[in-house]
C-alpha cells in the first residue's frame, strides 16, 4: 500500500467521520446532564432533511455558495425542534428516556420522508443540491506527506467539527456551566440543593444536542451526497451514541472513537482496488463498519461508567 493510498484512506476516515463527531459531542453533551439520547439517528435525519431542502431552495434564489451554509442552519433548527420535543417528554412530563428517543427516531424518518414526496412531487428524494461544499487545502499543512492530503484538505465541517471537539471540552471541564451540566447528571439533587437549575440545565443539554446531531445530518447531505433520501442517514446516529459510549462520554475519546468507525467505513473503498474484493460479496463490506461497532460495544461494556444520575427523571425536590 502506497502513500497516496494510506493518505487517501485517512482523508476519507476524516470525511464518514465528521458527522459522527457532531453527533457524538450533541450526544455527551444529552447524556452529561443526564438525559439519554437514543434519538440522535432522527436528529440527523432531520437536519440531513432540513439541509438538503434549504439548500435547493437558496440554490434556486441564486445564494450560490452561502447555499450549504445555509443548509447548516436550517439542519440545525430542525435538529433543535426534534430535540425539544425529546426534552418536553423526558424531562417536563419524565417520560421513559429510551422510548422517547425511539419515537423521534420514528417520528424523523417518517415525516421527512412524506415531506420529501410532498415537495418534490411525490419522489423519494429531494432534488440535487449542486452548491455543496468542497475541499479546502491548509497552504504548507497540506504539502506534509501522507497526512497533509488526509488531513489538511478536508470540507469546511470538518475543521468545524475538529474546533467544536475543543470548544465542548473545555466547556465541559474548564467552565462553571460545564461543571454545573456535568453535576446535575452525577447528582441532580445534590445540584439543586446548592441552587443549580437542574431542569434548566437538562433542557439546554438537549436542545444542544439536538443542534449539533443536526448539523452532523446536514454535513452528510452538504458534502457526500447532495440530496436526501430514506436511506441518507443510515445508522450512523447509533454509530455516533457507541462512539459517546467508547469514548466513556468525553469529547476527545468519542472524537477518536468516531474517527475509528470513519476509519473502518474507509476501507469499504478501498478494498475495492484490491483484485481479491471481487471474491467477497459486497454486502460483507458494507457491513464492516457495523459489525465494528458491535465488538466495539462488546468490548466497552464494563470499562465505561456512565454519569450517575443517566436515564433517571427529576423534579425540584426530590431526594
Amino acid at each position: 500500500m502506497d502513500a497516496a493510498t494510506i493518505g487517501h484512506m485517512l482523508n476519507t476516515a476524516f470525511v464518514f467521520s465528521t458527522a459522527l463527531i457532531l453527533a457524538a459531542l450533541g450526544g455527551i453533551l444529552s447524556e452529561r446532564s443526564g438525559v439519554v439520547n437514543i434519538g440522535l439517528e432522527g436528529l440527523m435525519t432531520a437536519g440531513a432533511f432540513a439541509a438538503a431542502v434549504a439548500a435547493f431552495k437558496a440554490q434556486e434564489a441564486g445564494y450560490g455558495a452561502a447555499s450549504p451554509w445555509i443548509g447548516v442552519i436550517a439542519g440545525a433548527i430542525f435538529g433543535l425542534l426534534f430535540s425539544l420535543i425529546h426534552a418536553v417528554a423526558t424531562i417536563t412530563f419524565r417520560a421513559d428516556q429510551v422510548v422517547s428517543g425511539i419515537v423521534i427516531n420514528f417520528i424523523a424518518g417518517g415525516s421527512t420522508l412524506y415531506l420529501v414526496k410532498l415537495l418534490f412531487s411525490g419522489s423519494g428524494e429531494t432534488s440535487l443540491v449542486n452548491e455543496v461544499f468542497h475541499k479546502v487545502k491548509i497552504p504548507l499543512l497540506s504539502d506534509i506527506p501522507i497526512i497533509g492530503d488526509g488531513i489538511f484538505n478536508a470540507y469546511p465541517t470538518t475543521y468545524l467539527a475538529l474546533i467544536l471537539v475543543g470548544v465542548i471540552y473545555y466547556m465541559l471541564y474548564k467552565t462553571a456551566f460545564g461543571l454545573r451540566l456535568r453535576s446535575v447528571g452525577e447528582h441532580p439533587s445534590a445540584a439543586d440543593t446548592v441552587g443549580i437549575k437542574v431542569l434548566r440545565m437538562r433542557y439546554a443539554a438537549v436542545l444542544m444536542s439536538g443542534i449539533l446531531a443536526g448539523i452532523g445530518g446536514a454535513t452528510i447531505a452538504m458534502t457526500t451526497t447532495g440530496s436526501f433520501s430514506h436511506n441518507t442517514i443510515s445508522g450512523q446516529g447509533f454509530i455516533a451514541l457507541a462512539a459517546v459510549i467508547f469514548g466513556k462520554w468525553n469529547p476527545l475519546g468519542a472524537m477518536g472513537a468516531a474517527l475509528f468507525f470513519g476509519f473502518a467505513q474507509s476501507i469499504n473503498n478501498v478494498l475495492q482496488l484490491f483484485d481479491f474484493s471481487s471474491h467477497i460479496p459486497p454486502e460483507f463490506i458494507y457491513m464492516l463498519p457495523y459489525v465494528l461497532t458491535i465488538l466495539v460495544l462488546v468490548g466497552a461494556v464494563g470499562r465505561s461508567k456512565a454519569p450517575g444520575a443517566l436515564g433517571e427523571p427529576y423534579f425540584p425536590g426530590k431526594r
